[in-house]
């Protein structure tokens, strides 16, 4: 079944609850939070309270109060707290002094009749007042239920009305008890569900009446209703006390039954008795002694007798016998289905029952309603005996219990609809906003549907008031809106499901606006075409135009255009009104942009004839070096004024070119006062001198002008990660090969992850170096960079991306650096690994060293160690050094542990010691030809001398082998004799300190036979015998004799007697007429003697005429009902280890025997084992985890009868320190 969703936790420690008031009167309510700097909001009717002479609103600390003063019957409404994310509903009712009285009369009056209804006016429980979790509650209810108690048999109502003026569609209202139980189909003769409606007010009255209650009744109730697109739900609860119960008549419950002899004669009647203690001792609902006796086992008999008061055990016992032969197999279900399925959703359930009729119909019900066939949802099939129920493509809705009926008969199961994990399909991306801009995360999940949870920085974030965060689902995609971003929501957003989870980071920038390109002043003439362009930073930013302080509004002759980060003034056909100051002024900033156009009016004065030309440079806006600057891409527009009678003619050229008059993108425009040269959309090749000749017959003049195309510079090349750390990195680059003729005002970076498409600023403000440290990225994860370059003109093109890379940083250092040994010229060194590696693990272990005063640190070996100790040898004796260790990854060196102090290489003398194992400090046995090898470990520094002896003498060296090391001297012999038996010492000397051992070691071998094997007597069917030991024990204890018979007819050799301890014996029931001969072996712990010793004589049984006579016996009937001689034992085992369960059975024929664990057959599991050997049942379970405990049991059965028993298990889980306490 899918998982509940998880409630919120409330902000309130203490929730304002329901009150009544009398009009005129006071009324407070409080509320406490869980914490002190909590804001409290109170509403009513959903609109905000402010403090005033009628409403006080009180904070000390976490506790919050209202207080409502002159109350009338306009309070008579609905109140809420709001704290954060949590909001706590409450009702106020109002009374009148007079109305009060009359209902408390009421009140009386009704429990007079038994007949009490609810009462609205109690105090709504706190569960009640939370708002329900699965859609925003709209206030559909003007009355709620309220819960009410009732005695057992009485009657109660339930009431809620809704409002429907604002309703387009009608209510439906659903009651329901508990969590899903419907009560809508089991409406009859205990419950009647009513509706009224009002057509002056256009209330819905909705009445649940329960007649005649029961004590099962009792419970949580919840009322729902829905209209259209909204929903509102309410809890109550019905509380059902217990009817006075009249005296119980003791000896007539237990009365003898008339039944003149027979089974039943004598028997109690104590069903009487029963039924009234469970209603005297219980609320609960009434339950059946002999189906709760029937189903327990017989050694739980006594305390159920006890618990429901019944004191003859022996009238109850027979009567259960007599219950449990009665019993009948249904009689129309030959098989039923099991207790319960489960299915993933989305597949195919089959349900099979089998009935004894192939011609029965059968009906099939879900939660109690007949399932009807429609479409392919459901399918019913009729094979044979077989009745399949078929449930197609199942959903969370067929999570229910279903019935198959046949006349009065029904069977039972339950299914269950697994739910998929939801995967994440598209991942969130990192986001970068402007304050105040509007962000939105978005993902796509694997299914329509699926719950999702947001997290900001590992907070789970929920709706609150202030609508900070929308959450938005649309198909298979989620939603996390943030209406305005604001510092405080920079942080790592991310998503999870019950499948997986996705981050990503938002940076909030708060950037002032940059004019990147400014209006300049025109001077324009008559008629002609005036352009204000300005460009800023920001492309949603609008503005005004304004001339000489007044609001410039567009009209035929003037165009405000905007278009991206362009602002742009047109002013056609300028007239000498148009002269004066303009100003643009950009909204919501506190800084304007301003120019001045300045009117040319051409004045003709009279001139004589052959006037000879002359260009005026001196009108033209340009730098005293006639150098013209133009933007590339605008258009440069250069009005040249000429004079000269007659009118001159004008040639332009750049660079010896003449450019012609034709309409190209640069072309030259002749008049008779002035010339106009134009450049339609500059390029860099446009740079240049341009010189300008005019001539007439009366001369001709010439003037050079220089034109500078600016641009936005070149894009960078691809920018180098020269260094990287946890979360950060260093990137570097170099300049762009061109700056587009301005100087280089800055740089501006971008990131993005490395399967993403979104690119992120990590800096508005241009940065003016040529390296840049980027921060705040996610360790493991890889990235891409690039840069802009940004002059005056504006940004260049981006550059092309680095190379992924992953940040990672070094691990931390080793932690427990300590010196293990030390000689005079190696040291060992042992430490631990760092307590964090990161992403990028761990690849070894660098060690140097250094003496004493001197930064020459020298490193330990070449390469990198996995190995968390080492040994450096070859160091010079005396010396003071000093040890480090780094641990070394992909991202380079940690940082080095160090010894808190030199170290002296010399070697400590330590005393010598010998360890002797337990097992040595017992005598050791061997066998002959086994092999001996003995290991006896000691300390001692500098290397202690070794020494070995066997009973004061030196050792053998042909013989036994002696091999010492620094730590420990092994004695080898590779094939043990009966001479290496004795004591051998061991002892380790250092200078004048010496340590001694013992060792005793004894090999043995098989006995010698027996001596002296004599027939001391023969009489009837016996002979006595008698012998003396071996001469040869074979170096241990003789531990008996095997003595043997033989006939001499056959000489066929059969044992007397084992293990006999004694040198004299008899042997009896020999037979008559048959000549024995004996012999005797001798055992030792190697087993018997090679020979034996044999009788010289032999022994003859004589036959003295008695005729034996067998006894006649009558067959014994070992026929026996099953019968546990030894029952089965509670366990607890830990998990991961096999465990077996053993009981012992007796019975004639064979008992079958069925193991059952939670009353399941579990013969066929292959989880299971199953043995019987000679009575004794085990049953092995392999490997139990805990979800193997439960109650198991054995049953057998044969033709006289039947017995089980039974007991727990208890699968403990493995713990850690369980296994440390077993070493």
């Amino acid at each position: 079944m899918p998982e509940p969703a998880k409630k919120a936790a409330s902000a309130f420690t203490k929730k304002p609850k329901s009150s009544e008031a009398v009009a005129g009167g006071t009324v407070v309510f409080e509320a406490e939070t869980e914490k002190k700097d909590t804001k409290v909001k109170w509403q009513r009717d959903s609109a905000d309270i402010v403090a005033s002479e009628k409403y006080l609103i009180t904070a000390d600390g976490n506790k919050h109060s209202l207080t409502i003063n002159s109350i009338s019957k306009e309070d008579d409404v609905v109140y809420s707290a709001i704290a954060g994310s949590s909001k706590v509903k409450f009702e106020l009712k109002v009374k009148e002094q007079q109305e009060k009285t009359e209902n408390a009369a009421a009140s009386s009056s009704a429990s007079a009749e038994g007949q009490p209804e609810a009462s609205h006016e109690q105090e709504a429980p706190a569960e009640s007042q939370q708002p329900d979790t699965r859609q925003d509650l709209t206030g559909l209810f003007l009355e709620k239920p309220q819960s009410g108690e009732v005695t057992m048999g009485a009657n109660i109502t339930f009431i809620a009305k809704v409002g429907s003026a604002n309703l387009i569609k009608k209510p439906a209202v659903k009651w329901f008890k508990g969590k899903w139980m419907d009560l809508a189909s089991k409406a009859g003769k205990h419950l009647q569900l009513k509706e009224l409606y009002d057509r002056n007010t256009k209330v819905y009255t909705f009445e649940m009446q329960i007649i005649g209650a029961k004590a099962n009744y009792s419970g949580a109730y919840r009322c729902e209703v829905s209209s259209k697109d909204k929903f509102d739900s309410c809890n109550f609860d019905l509380i059902v006390h217990e009817a006075r119960v009249e005296e119980i008549d003791i000896r007539a419950a237990f009365r003898r039954t008339s039944c003149d002899g027979g089974e039943e004669a004598g028997e109690l009647d104590f069903s009487a008795l029963l039924r009234k203690r469970a209603t005297q001792v219980s609320n609960e609902p009434e339950v059946d002694v002999w189906d709760i006796l029937k189903k327990a086992p017989a050694s739980e008999y006594e305390k159920i007798a006890f618990q429901y008061g019944i004191t003859d055990l022996r009238g109850m016992l027979k009567r259960l016998k007599r219950m449990k032969k009665e019993e009948k197999k249904s009689e129309a279900f030959l098989k039923k289905p099991d207790p319960a399925y489960q299915v993933d959703k989305g597949h195919k359930m089959k349900i099979v029952v089998e009935v004894a009729d192939p011609d029965a119909e059968v009906k099939w019900l879900k939660n109690g309603q007949e399932i009807k066939i429609s479409g392919s949802k459901y399918i019913f099939e009729n094979v044979g005996n077989k009745r399949i129920l078929t449930i197609n493509n199942c959903s969370l809705a067929d999570d229910a219990a279903y019935q198959c009926v046949i006349g009065e008969e029904k069977c039972f199961t339950e299914l269950f609809v697994k739910e998929p994990p939801v995967l994440i399909v598209q991942s969130l991306e990192d986001q970068m906003a402007m304050k105040g801009e509007r962000v939105e995360f978005v993902c796509e999940v694997s299914e329509e549907g699926a719950l999702v949870k947001w997290e900001k920085d590992g907070v789970e974030l929920t709706r609150e008031e202030t609508f900070k965060y929308r959450f938005k689902k649309d198909g298979r995609k989620h939603y996390l809106i943030i209406n305005e971003a604001t510092k405080e929501d920079c942080g790592h957003y991310m998503v999870k499901t019950n499948g997986g989870e996705s981050v990503a980071e938002l940076m909030v920038q708060e950037k002032d606006l940059e004019v990147y390109q400014s209006i300049a002043d025109l001077t324009v003439k008559a008629r002609d075409q005036a352009v204000f362009k300005c460009e800023v930073s920001d492309e949603n930013v609008k503005g005004i135009w304004y001339k000489n302080g007044m609001e410039v509004k567009a009209s035929d002759r003037v165009h405000i255009t905007h278009i991206g980060r362009n602002h742009k003034l047109t002013i056609d056909d300028v007239k000498p009104e148009d002269e004066g100051d303009y100003t643009f002024v950009p909204e919501g900033y506190a800084f304007n942009l301003s120019a001045k156009l300045n009117f040319l009016e051409v004045k003709i004065d009279y001139v004589p004839r052959q006037d000879p030309p002359k260009i005026h440079l001196d009108c033209v806006g340009h730098t005293p070096e006639t150098t013209i600057i133009v933007v590339a891409g605008n258009k440069l527009r250069l009005d040249v004024p000429i004079t000269g009678d007659p009118a001159p003619t004008v040639v332009w050229t750049k660079a010896d070119k003449v450019i012609s008059d034709t309409d190209g993108r640069v072309h030259v425009e002749s008049m008779k006062d002035h010339c106009v040269f134009t450049i339609e959309g500059a390029e860099r090749e446009d740079e240049g001198v341009y010189t300008v000749v005019v001539k007439n017959p009366a001369g001709e003049d010439t003037a050079d002008i220089t034109v500078k195309v600016v641009d936005v510079p070149d894009p960078p090349q691809a920018p180098k990660i020269v260094s990287l750390g946890e979360d950060w990195c260093n990137v570097q680059w170099e300049p762009p090969a061109f700056n587009g003729g301005q100087p280089i005002l800055g740089y501006v970076l971008e990131r993005k992850k490395k399967k993403s498409y979104r690119w992120m600023r990590l800096n508005f403000d241009p940065h003016k170096g040529l390296t840049y440290e980027a921060k705040r990225m996610i360790e493991g994860m890889a990235y891409e960079m690039r840069i802009y370059a940004v002059n005056a003109i504006g940004m260049s093109r981006p550059s092309a991306p680095s190379q992924p890379f992953v940040p990672i940083a070094p691990t931390s250092e080793p932690h427990c650096l300590t010196v293990d040994d030390i000689t005079d010229t190696s040291i060992s060194l042992k430490w631990r690994p760092p307590e964090r590696v990161g992403a990028a693990g761990l690849d070894g272990y660098t060690v140097e060293y250094c003496k004493e005063g001197t930064d020459e640190w020298v490193p330990a070996f070449e390469g990198l160690s996995e190995r968390t100790s080492v040994n450096i040898k070859n160091l010079p004796t005396g010396e003071r050094m000093q040890f480090r260790v780094r641990a070394v990854n992909v991202a380079g060196a940690s940082t080095p542990a160090t010894l808190t102090q030199p170290v002296t290489i010399r070697e400590i003398m330590q005393r010598p010691k010998i360890w002797i194992p337990r097992n040595l400090r017992q005598t050791v046995i061997k066998r002959v030809g086994e092999t001996i090898n003995i290991v006896l470990p000691f300390q001692g520094k500098p290397r202690p001398k070794v020494t070995w002896t066997k009973e004061g003498e030196a050792l053998d060296p042909k013989q036994v082998g002696v091999r010492n090391s620094d730590f420990d001297t092994i004695l080898f012999i590779r094939r043990s004799e009966r001479k290496d038996s004795g004591k051998y010492d061991v002892a380790v000397q250092i200078e004048n300190m010496e340590d001694k051992a013992s060792l005793h070691i004894q090999v043995v071998d098989k006995p010698g036979p027996p001596q002296n094997l004599k027939i001391t007597e023969v009489w009837g069917f016996n002979v006595a015998l008698e012998w003396k030991p071996p001469k040869d024990n074979g170096n241990c204890e003789i531990t008996g004799y095997t003595i043997q018979k033989a006939d001499k007819k056959t000489m066929e050799w059969f044992n007397v007697y084992e293990h006999y301890r004694r040198t004299n014996c008899v042997a009896s029931d020999l037979i008559m007429g048959n000549e024995y001969i004996f012999r005797v072996f001798a055992v030792n712990m190697c087993g018997l003697s090679e020979e034996p010793c044999t009788s010289k004589d032999s022994a003859y049984i004589q036959k003295t005429g008695i005729v034996y006579k067998p006894p006649i016996y009558k067959e014994h009937d070992f026929s026996e009902a099953p019968k546990f001689t030894h029952p089965l034992v509670n366990r607890s085992v830990i998990a991961g280890y096999n465990a077996t369960l053993s009981c012992a059975l007796r019975g004639w024929p064979k008992p079958k025997v069925v193991w059952y664990k939670n009353k399941m057959d579990i013969t066929n599991e292959a989880k299971f084992r199953m043995f019987s050997k000679q009575g004794v049942l085990t049953l092995e379970i392999r490997k139990p985890c805990p979800f193997d405990g439960g109650t198991y049991t054995c049953k057998a059965i044969n033709d006289l009868g039947e017995a089980e028993v039974e007991c727990r298990l208890e699968v403990r889980a493995y713990m850690a320190k369980e296994a440390s306490q077993e070493k």
